[in-house]
């Protein structure tokens, strides 16, 4: 049928208005990108939010920002931020405003160790905390001087690590797990089959928390002149309110935020009178590191691994964090090893582990990489088991002190939820054929044949593949790599000391690592070339991009994360293990850490 002249003109009017959209859309992209340095006042103040998840990184994309669908605020973001301020002479001061953040102690040490390079340029950086745990303190306490107002509280009041169980809601489900494991302390399996603490467990987390315990007290001592005995007295009589914390020595002041600005205008020399120049860090972050003369000449391809490891493509998790994906890894590890104007690559791994088949696929990658340039691996929060699994083989492993690393050790297992199907009514019949047929028969436990299937795939994976990897990678017998593995979580000071990193510090080190490896000049700084690359919203809206894009989100995915957002913050971490079992389901190996730490 032929089309109406009224239909033609429709057409012809929706395909004009389209054309005038993108191009107004390509305009804006342009321009923004064009802009990149904002006006900063001489002697303003930057002021920096320490708060919210903090994702290691985030990239930044100007049009989203400017429709508002940027990104959030990065950790790495955050330290550029004290990078650029050091050493740009518009900025007279840095107040940090400290709230409850997402990031561990590794990224806290990390943080901690920003700061202090900032106050190496000889300008004040304060620090500004209405409500303060410990590890809040312990970044706070970096700063030259740190203000709370009157009726805030400081809660450093010591460590408590919490270990949940669910054995127990299991059996009332009727639900029962069956695992098989290599390692004494590979006990991620234990949250599902046991209702307290192993021994190894007990050991293994005593020696985590005293071994950042001991961090937090010697920096408390050290950046507010106490004695470490005196320290540990605070600590054990806390909380303390504003006031009392100032007398004790924790804090400079019981001040107002306008009162603490106030602080500032005289400690840069303003006139009475003048208001205190203030930038934000969202405008500051439109700064151009190489107008400031960072960031700029040979370049070195920073590759963040960020959450459990799965196959297939990097996603977003509705219960908060992230999986990478080895097909999204192993093209970012083939794009840098293929530009020869790299010169070197940084894996920026911050993971429990995950998948063992995965895993194994960006070992390989990283070791055809490490042909063709070095490869320095820094460790974020976590690089434990399949994280550590794909660090092994670098040319050296920089590791913050309070990372968790190691964990050296395998585990495999499924669920028989025939308990629910009893309760429901619901009966199922399988007929098979094979020996090994059903091995994944959810109502069932594993036959003896089909136990001893598994078991001896995981003896295969951890005896004639992980052991001799990171005996291979870290100039070790196998022998001495079984000794410290065992599933055995360590603290990056106890990796270090058991040969398993080669230096301590964080992502600022393991660049100054990968520069001397790669023989450039180490006066001299570099641009840093973050993958996996993700599509700006240009390129989203074309279908531009690689494997590496963060795909649109689904109605689903998004009623998911609502729905999530509902749910008590320990749920969530909960049902965000279940969600990466879940992905690894049908036999996979697992090798992940024995159980999530957080340490408050």
């Amino acid at each position: 049928m032929a089309m109406s002249k009224t239909a033609k003109t429709l057409l012809i009017i929706g395909g004009i208005l389209f054309t005038l959209v993108l191009v107004s859309i390509i305009g804006i992209a342009l321009i923004l990108e064009n802009v990149g340095n904002p006006s900063v006042p001489e002697n303003s103040v930057l002021e920096l939010k320490i708060s919210g998840e903090l994702p290691d990184y985030a990239p930044k994309d100007p049009l989203a920002d400017a429709f508002g669908w940027g990104s959030s605020q990065s950790f790495t973001g955050l330290t550029a931020q004290l990078r650029k301020a050091k050493v740009d002479t518009r900025v007279g001061a840095v107040l940090l405003d400290v709230e409850m953040s997402g990031i561990g102690w590794g990224k806290a040490n990390e943080l901690r160790a920003a700061i202090k390079d900032f106050k190496t340029s000889g300008k004040p950086i304060y620090a500004y905390t209405e409500f303060a745990l410990n590890k809040e303190y312990y970044i706070a306490s970096a700063a030259d001087k740190i203000f709370v107002p009157p009726p805030g509280d400081i809660y450093v009041n010591g460590l408590a690590l919490n270990a949940m169980f669910y054995k127990g809601s299991l059996e009332k489900l009727g639900v029962d797990y069956e695992f098989l494991k290599i390692g004494k302390y590979k006990n991620a399996p234990d949250q599902y089959t046991k209702k307290e603490m192993t021994d190894e467990q007990r050991e293994v987390t005593n020696a985590i928390i005293d071994d950042i315990y001991g961090t937090l007290v010697n920096a408390i001592s050290e950046d507010r002149k106490l004695d470490a005995a005196k320290v540990k007295e605070i600590i054990d009589t806390a909380p303390h309110r504003a006031p009392q914390a100032k007398e004790l020595g924790l804090i400079d002041g019981a001040l107002y935020r306008d009162e603490v600005k106030q602080e500032l205008q005289k400690k840069l020399g303003y006139k009475d009178g003048d208001k205190l120049r203030m930038v934000s860090d969202t405008a500051y972050s439109e700064v151009q590191p190489s107008s400031l003369g960072i960031n700029n000449g040979e370049r070195i391809a920073v590759i963040y691994v960020a959450g459990a490891i799965i196959s297939g493509s990097s996603n977003s998790s509705a219960f908060g964090g992230s999986f990478a994906g080895a097909d999204t890894m192993i093209e970012a590890f083939n794009q840098a090893a293929e530009d020869d104007s790299i010169k070197a690559i940084v894996l920026r791994v911050d993971s429990p582990g995950g998948s063992a088949p995965a895993s194994n696929l960006m070992w390989h990658a990283i070791e055809q990489a490490k042909k063709k340039k070095p490869v320095v691996v820094s460790m974020a929060d976590y690089a434990a088991s399949g994280g550590y699994y794909i660090s092994c083989n670098a040319d050296k492993i920089v590791a913050d002190p309070s990372v968790l690393t190691g964990s050296i050790g395998v585990f495999v297992g499924k669920p028989n939820i025939k308990g629910i199907y009893d309760w429901l009514g619901v009966s199922n019949e399988y007929i098979t054929r094979g020996e090994n047929a059903g091995l994944f028969r959810e109502d069932q436990n594993w036959t003896d044949g089909e136990r001893a299937k598994f078991q001896e795939q995981i003896n295969d994976f951890y005896y004639n593949d992980f052991l001799p990897k990171v005996a291979k990678g870290r100039g070790m017998t196998t022998e001495q790599v079984d000794a410290i593995g065992q599933g055995h979580v360590w603290t990056g000071n106890q990796a270090k000391a058991n040969g398993l990193v080669d230096e301590l510090g964080g992502l600022e080190k393991a660049i100054e690592v990968a520069k001397g490896l790669a023989k450039l000049p180490a006066d001299k700084d570099v641009t840093r070339v973050d993958l996996p690359k993700v599509p700006t919203l240009l390129e989203s809206f074309f279908g531009g991009g690689s494997d590496a894009s963060v795909k649109a989100k689904t109605q689903e995915q998004k009623t998911q994360e609502a729905f999530a957002k509902t749910l008590p913050e320990d749920v969530r971490h909960s049902l965000r293990f279940v969600e990466m079992f879940d992905k690894m389901k049908r036999g996979e190996s697992m090798l992940i850490l024995p159980y999530e730490i957080r340490i408050k």
